[in-house]
């Protein structure tokens, strides 16, 4: 049986079908005879470049807001690592916020 784990990433609405497209080709959203399966909303992301980032968007020291888009799925444990690296290959910042948790009571 596998570990299932939910993935949520925060990306600009810009890039968020190329990164569903990544994210799914390497494995996440798979639930039985389905893949790519996620879910989407819309929000405004706030951060400060600070001395030494290269901000993709924003200026350092100035506090910046983008349209961005939550992605939230799920993912096999075995393709979590594979699913990092493409979210990470294809997202546009520096330092994408994401986080990953083991989804309690479901196995494959």
């Amino acid at each position: 049986m596998t570990q299932l784990h939910a993935l949520v990433v925060y990306v600009p609405e810009t890039h968020a079908e190329p990164l569903l497209a990544a994210i799914g080709d390497a494995g996440a959203g798979r639930i039985g005879n389905y893949s790519h399966c996620t879910f989407t909303s819309p929000g405004t992301g706030r951060f400060t470049p600070l001395s030494g980032a290269e901000p993709f968007v924003g200026a350092v020291g100035a506090i910046e807001r983008v349209p961005e888009t939550r992605v939230e799925c799920v993912v096999e444990e075995e393709m979590l690592d594979a699913v990092v690296l493409a979210l990470r290959a294809t997202h546009p910042y520096e330092e994408p916020a994401f986080m990953t948790w083991p989804v309690d009571g479901w196995r494959r």
